[in-house]
């Protein structure tokens, strides 16, 4: 979606403003409110076709048509897309219409790149596809970032880029401090929440299971979910959230553009995500808003938890380790206010905003004289979407 543009980037879009760099934002949804949001900083935005999770090769030669059309209008002179297919088919058009500074920002491979045990044919050759393409889009880039190190390890091995010292890692893609500010969390009743796109990927079947072994135990427990619904192949339905609700398990808040007030209201936050995460933006956001952690001990997840410090590693798939997890903070409620403390003063030792952006521009040699783009459209979860700069 549109929304995470100024969701998740607008201070990097912020500092490039503040150093003489004029921005053209390109994402395939229209959002009114965004673009007011976008007008109202100085930011030009572009519309582009794309189906962010679709196979069809033609949809996708629409999407790089529209690219190159925009580009040799716009003529930026840097652009930095990220997620997958603005990745691969801006950093193709960039190669065609000869952007000289070509940044990439690679925020999690995706699902793709997750190797399962006796996957399809399928799958194994898509990824293959896929290969090629980051390849090709980001041949002779002038830098490529990463969240961590799994990804790192991936674009090295399957040889992503030609020039590995191209490659650094930032953490995340930070979170605004001031934005997200430090709450005192609620002991009793203990409320979890679970913030993402409604994929099984993010662990939210477990969830779920793992509600169910706690409520019988303690009825008075809350288990909350947030997210939208998706076209991916693993997407939650409708009629299955409705089941949940029914049954009691779970209460399902909908969507939402701030997620300030829920995170406010939670005790403990939860993402049991098996999903090939770059860092959950997420679980920044729970961590500056002061709550302890539950999540997967998987690349992306692991990095926002020091076990027993701020938070608990969990097992991959695994309702019991979930649900030991979260029944600790119910018997032991002591926990979540000092986790929660600590959560927020890591937030502002390793994830600042302000420290990601410094790393970035000074990565990129933004002067006043390079200009960017960057790609983003989903909340809470990147999918697709552009935002590029020309020189002041």
């Amino acid at each position: 979606m549109t929304s995470s543009l100024t969701n998740f980037r607008r201070e990097l879009i912020k500092d490039l403003l503040k150093a003489g760099v004029d921005v053209f934002a390109m994402a395939p949804d229209h959002d009114p409110i965004v673009e007011e949001e976008l007008d109202a900083l100085g930011v030009s935005f572009i519309r582009i076709p794309m189906s962010r999770a679709g196979v069809n090769p033609f949809a996708d030669l629409v999407t790089l048509a529209a690219l190159v059309r925009h580009f040799l209008k716009v003529r930026p002179t840097a652009i930095l897309p990220y997620t997958m297919k603005p990745i691969i088919y801006g950093g193709i058009a960039g190669r065609l219409c000869a952007v000289p500074h070509r940044y990439f920002l690679v925020t999690g491979l995706g699902h793709v790149f997750a190797v399962e045990p006796d996957e399809s044919v399928l799958r194994r050759s898509l990824r293959s596809i896929c290969i090629g393409l980051y390849r090709c889009a980001m041949r002779k880039a002038r830098a490529v970032f990463v969240y961590n190190e799994a990804d790192l390890a991936d674009i090295r091995e399957r040889r992503l880029v030609d020039d590995l010292s191209t490659v650094s890692t930032v953490p995340g893609s930070g979170v605004d401090l001031d934005h997200y500010r430090a709450s005192t969390p609620p002991m009793k009743p203990t409320v979890f929440l679970l913030i993402a796109r409604l994929l099984r990927d993010k662990g939210i079947p477990e969830y779920v299971a793992a509600a169910r072994v706690i409520r019988a135990r303690h009825p008075d427990a809350i288990f909350q979910l947030i997210g939208h619904y998706d076209p991916n192949p693993t997407g939650i339905s409708e009629r299955e959230v409705a089941g949940w609700v029914q049954e009691g398990v779970v209460q399902y808040l909908g969507t939402t553009r701030d997620v300030r007030p829920y995170l406010a209201a939670c005790s403990v936050f939860v993402l049991p995500s098996y999903y090939r995460e770059g860092i959950p933006r997420s679980i920044l956001e729970a961590m500056a808003t002061g709550r302890a952690i539950v999540t997967t001990d998987l690349p992306g997840c692991r990095q926002t938890v020091d076990p027993g410090v701020n938070g608990v590693l969990i097992e991959p798939r695994s309702v019991s380790s979930l649900a030991k997890a979260m029944e600790g903070f119910i018997e032991k409620r002591s926990e979540i206010a000092a986790m929660g403390r600590a959560s927020r003063r890591m937030a502002e030792e390793r994830f600042d905003v302000r420290l990601v952006n410094r790393q970035l521009l000074a990565r990129m040699q933004i002067d006043g004289k390079v200009t960017t783009a960057s790609d983003d459209a989903g909340q809470h979860q990147p999918s697709g979407g552009a935002a590029a700069q020309a020189t002041k």
